[in-house]
């Protein structure tokens, strides 16, 4: 979870946590990019708006990753116009969803990740 707001990043972490998820946390860009390399996530929420390395700068730079080729990056970013949407498409997000992250959302999203299995 990358945002710059502790308590939105915090709140989040805690969520994915009481489901069992390993979760670290970063609260600017280059964090981000330390703590992917050395944690290597299955999923990123990154958010966009963040002062000195912006989302999609650091979706970029994460793309770039051979070790990160399978992580699904997530935009959550208050922007959510057709601009916005374009933005995060061209520098390597999976998705791009709006704050607040509504929690059938999330479970949806989660469950993309779930292995599948034959029944």
């Amino acid at each position: 979870v990358v945002d710059d707001n502790v308590d939105a990043a915090s709140t989040l972490a805690t969520l994915l946590r009481l489901q069992g998820y390993h979760v670290r946390t970063a609260y600017d860009g280059f964090m981000a990019l330390k703590v992917a390399e050395e944690f290597a996530p299955a999923l990123i929420f990154l958010d966009i708006g963040m002062p000195g390395m912006d989302g999609c700068e650091v979706a970029r730079r994460l793309r770039q990753l051979p070790r990160l080729d399978d992580t699904r990056l997530v935009a959550l970013t208050g922007w959510g116009q057709e601009d916005d949407r374009r933005r995060t498409t061209e520098a390597g997000f999976n998705r791009h969803l709006v704050k607040p992250l509504q929690p059938e959302v999330l479970e949806s999203l989660l469950a993309e990740l779930e292995p599948q299995t034959d029944s």
